[in-house]
């Protein structure tokens, strides 16, 4: 039996409650990751939106620093990472969630409304997941793709299932004569940027595009949202799409084990962390503004390279003092030991390194509390 998609994320964060309560007993603290109990005297109410893969995520980190801050409400709008950084900009929203940082060229053009005129801003890459690609074919539980071949699905270039280049790596199954449906994101979306990423920089010769937000090409089947995507591809045969991992499992969708170097790797949260543990930072960005540099065309034994790195955005001075303690408060929680491993558990993402997060928590110290 199938459940709404609202139901779901009520239980993520009932459970998350439960599983944070016995620490609120002993007044864990409001946001911090120091483990010392303290007295929250955290109040009001701060409200964000974006990225709609950290929903389950957000919601477990809502559950969690609520139950520390019961003065503090917390809500969050997955509408797309894109609107998510339109509305951060405007000042309708003190803190964002978003599948990719802002360009520096964004960042330069600006204006960041809700922050003082001239602070920077803060990206911090809280929460780390795969990307899956989903697919839904009757009779057909596994499949192994390469990066040319995932391209030329998703371009419209191969249009049936028992192609010769699908057929070339997967011997041993029976791949029926059925048209291939792929489903993009309609929204403007981190996730499809994080994907056609991956494919601009494994599949150079199969994918020209560059790597956007909004989908490139008049190909296939738009859906909002990850949910679209995920109900679109659930709901039809021969159906292709990609979507955030916890998302894949949720709905028990069949998922590509994918190319790299001479092995076909799965996803997972250990393959996801090995990739962006092994990648730079972006040159040229301020001092609390942590855009990581994936290297998609790696060939690494066990790392997934179609990862996405979700960010949480903030100003470093607001506009509007009442905000940065709650914001400041908020993100502590997120980059903590509990707000990650509460992650991981509702939303199979992989925890941020202990190295990783020392950078995001000084990050975040940068946030002007008056």
């Amino acid at each position: 039996m199938k459940i709404s998609r609202i139901a779901q994320v009520g239980a993520v964060a009932a459970v998350a409650a439960l599983a944070l309560a016995g620490c609120a007993a002993n007044e864990t603290p409001s946001g911090g990751s120091s483990g010392e109990p303290t007295t929250s005297d955290l109040s009001g109410a701060i409200a964000g939106g974006g990225s709609s893969a950290q929903e389950v995520a957000v919601a477990a980190w809502t559950a969690g620093f609520q139950t520390s801050n019961p003065e503090v409400d917390v809500t969050y709008d997955p509408a797309g990472s894109g609107a998510g950084r339109e509305s951060f900009q405007a000042g309708a929203f003190p803190f964002a969630g978003s599948d990719r940082a802002f360009t520096i060229e964004e960042i330069e053009a600006g204006p960041f409304d809700g922050c003082v005129d001239g602070s920077g801003i803060i990206e911090v890459p809280t929460y780390i997941s795969p990307i899956a690609v989903i697919f839904n074919i009757e009779g057909v539980d596994a499949l192994n793709l390469d990066a040319a071949t995932i391209a030329g699905l998703f371009s419209g270039e191969i249009t049936n299932w028992n192609d010769s280049a699908i057929a070339a790596l997967n011997a041993d199954v029976e791949l029926p004569d059925l048209a291939v449906t792929p489903v993009h994101r309609a929204d403007d979306s981190g996730t499809t940027e994080n994907f056609t990423d991956y494919l601009f920089q494994a599949a150079p010769d199969a994918w020209t595009a560059e790597p956007d937000g909004v989908w490139p090409l008049d190909t296939g089947e738009a859906a909002q949202g990850t949910s679209g995507v995920v109900s679109a591809v659930a709901g039809g045969n021969g159906t292709i799409g990609y979507a955030d991992a916890s998302r894949a499992a949720e709905e028990g969708l069949s998922t590509a084990s994918v190319q790299v170097g001479d092995e076909f790797v799965t996803y997972s949260p250990e393959a996801a962390a090995a990739i962006v543990d092994a990648s730079p930072f972006e040159e040229g960005r301020g001092e609390g503004d942590l855009a990581i540099t994936l290297d998609r065309a790696s060939d690494e034994a066990g790392v997934y390279p179609i990862v996405l790195v979700s960010y949480m955005i903030a100003c470093q001075e607001y506009a509007d003092p009442a905000n940065a303690p709650l914001v400041k408060g908020y993100l502590q929680y997120v980059a903590s030991p509990a707000g990650q491993d509460a992650a991981a558990a509702a939303a199979g993402s992989a925890p941020i390194s202990e190295a990783l997060a020392e950078q995001i928590n000084a990050a975040i110290e940068l946030i002007v509390v008056e």
